[in-house]
């Protein structure tokens, strides 16, 4: 999760005294989510404006969470799902939105510190051996990710090999620039002599790339 709309979140803040009718826990259940899907950005020095590390830093934004992970606007992803395999794809599942959910009209409990999985370490930034900032990319390479440059909140990015046969690489929806967000290939593709690469419409794409 990312930046929270502050209108939002301020009428969504949780009443200390609302009622608990949940068995869900913020130590045994709801801190793995928030650990797994949003605590790159969600935590002190992160990209988002408030941590959501620990659970009195999260409880008081609870609705607001469930509102924006029900509405899927978090985690902030910008890409369509089935367009392309991304090992990156930070998306919650449909039950873990139904557990954010529950949590929360349950009361949003704390639970037994015991059970609190470990803080997870901030992540290190991707290095690959070359990137190449273009409109189009041929081959002989291995893709590994694409970084948009700019906003590009309808761009489709497609190979196109030698023999006429396409391949969806990236469809971008609602992308947020600002996001600064690569996307990489749960495995890399590889992009033959003669394929090319391309976007539509024409977008500056950075392509994180192995030479062949």
């Amino acid at each position: 999760m990312r930046i929270l709309a502050c209108a939002l979140l301020v009428s969504g803040l949780l009443r200390a005294h609302d009622p608990v009718s949940t068995k869900l826990t913020w130590t045994q259940e709801i801190s793995r989510i928030v650990y797994k899907h949003c605590a790159g950005c969600h935590r002190s020095g992160g990209a988002a404006p408030m941590s959501l590390i620990t659970y009195d830093e999260a409880r008081p934004w609870a609705k607001a969470i469930k509102e924006q992970v029900l509405t899927r606007q978090m985690p902030p992803w910008g890409a369509v799902k089935g367009f392309g395999d991304f090992r990156d794809d930070p998306s919650l599942t449909q039950d873990e939105m139904n557990r954010i959910a529950e949590w929360v009209e349950g009361g949003a409990p704390e639970g037994e510190a015991v059970y609190l999985p470990a803080v997870p370490k901030p992540q290190v930034p991707l290095t690959t051996p070359q990137g190449v900032r273009t409109h189009t990319l041929v081959g002989p390479v291995r893709l590994l990710g694409i970084r948009p440059l700019a906003s590009a909140e309808s761009a489709q990015v497609v190979v196109v090999f030698p023999d006429g046969a396409t391949e969806p690489l990236l469809w971008l929806n609602g992308y947020k620039p600002d996001g600064k967000r690569t996307f990489l290939y749960r495995e890399p593709i590889a992009i033959p002599k003669g394929a090319r690469v391309h976007a539509s419409p024409s977008t500056p794409l950075e392509f994180l790339v192995e030479r062949l």
